[in-house]
């Protein structure tokens, strides 16, 4: 890749592991469903007056705006509010790419091969040490289970785009996309955090608050998604796709270094055999093809 690909990489990899250390910070002044609306209405508006509606059936971006936008971020935020680190988040959330693996061999009957299985394991052991790890003080279990759940939707949601087609205008998709999750978001957190809370946060919001809502919504979501898409269209996926394999080392080490988050030393154990998984999980196909090639005389 020329080096201005290499930069946008940079940009969109920082972006999205610094994101969760804004997401804690938001989460300080504005309850988490409420957060979840107030950044898909910044993501829609006033961008789906300039973006065209891509080329897709209603149902498609309806299912879409569900699964990666709502459901993802109703369960990320809430487990952050609950206690989830936002370094271990980052990490966590990565198993979207085996839920995704196997919803498409569920639902799509697309194989699944050794290197994913392995993977999988390995990701597991490690998902297990950092369960087991957790100190109440430090992580909630409700907040694990919470994350678990907001990658089951991220892969949902991978799967929806997946079926729409290779040629997809994935900026228009997240645009258009962002228009579904704000009334939910906000029935939700009517009812669940009520409209006292939900009063008070926003007339209590400072500039921390609203610059925490504008990275999420800008940066985040519509500047990393710009290049991310991008960068796909002009370069082969397994080129790009494993860059995202950076993007918890930097919610981790932000998260430390910013929010003075502590980890136990299981948890950075477990923390690499995930990592060790996501590798595998990427790379085993290559690996494999590498490994027959040199055994054959």
């Amino acid at each position: 890749m020329p080096l201005k690909d290499w930069l946008a990489a940079l940009v969109v990899i920082t972006a999205w592991g610094m994101n969760f250390v804004v997401i804690k910070v938001g989460l300080d002044e504005i309850p988490p469903l409420l957060l979840g609306a107030l950044r898909f209405t910044l993501v829609a508006f006033p961008a789906v007056f300039f973006i065209k509606r891509p080329a897709l059936p209603w149902r498609i971006i309806v299912l879409y705006g569900l699964t990666i936008s709502l459901g993802q971020f109703v369960f990320l935020f809430t487990a952050m509010s609950v206690g989830m680190p936002a370094g271990l988040a980052s990490l966590v959330l990565q198993s979207q790419a085996f839920f995704t693996v196997l919803i498409a061999a569920l639902l799509l009957g697309e194989g699944v091969r050794r290197h994913n299985v392995l993977g999988m394991l390995v990701a597991v052991a490690g998902l297990v040490l950092i369960h087991q790890g957790a100190d109440v003080r430090t992580m909630s279990m409700l907040g694990f289970v919470l994350t678990l759940f907001a990658a089951l939707s991220w892969a949902m949601g991978n799967i929806v785009a997946k079926t729409a087609g290779r040629q997809i205008d994935m900026v228009g998709l997240v645009i258009w996309g962002a228009l579904i999750p704000p009334i939910p978001f906000l029935v939700l957190s009517w009812f669940l955090e009520g409209p006292d809370l939900m009063l008070a946060s926003l007339a209590g919001i400072s500039y921390v608050g609203v610059g925490a809502v504008i990275y999420l919504a800008l940066v985040a979501t519509i500047v990393g998604y710009v290049l991310w898409g991008r960068l796909l269209t002009h370069h082969p996926a397994s080129k790009v796709a494993p860059l995202s394999l950076l993007v918890p080392i930097i919610g981790l080490v932000s998260s430390a270094v910013l929010l003075d988050e502590r980890l136990a030393a299981v948890q950075w154990v477990g923390g690499l055999i995930v990592m060790a998984g996501l590798v595998i999980n990427v790379f085993g196909a290559r690996a494999l093809a590498l490994m027959r090639s040199a055994s054959r005389p």
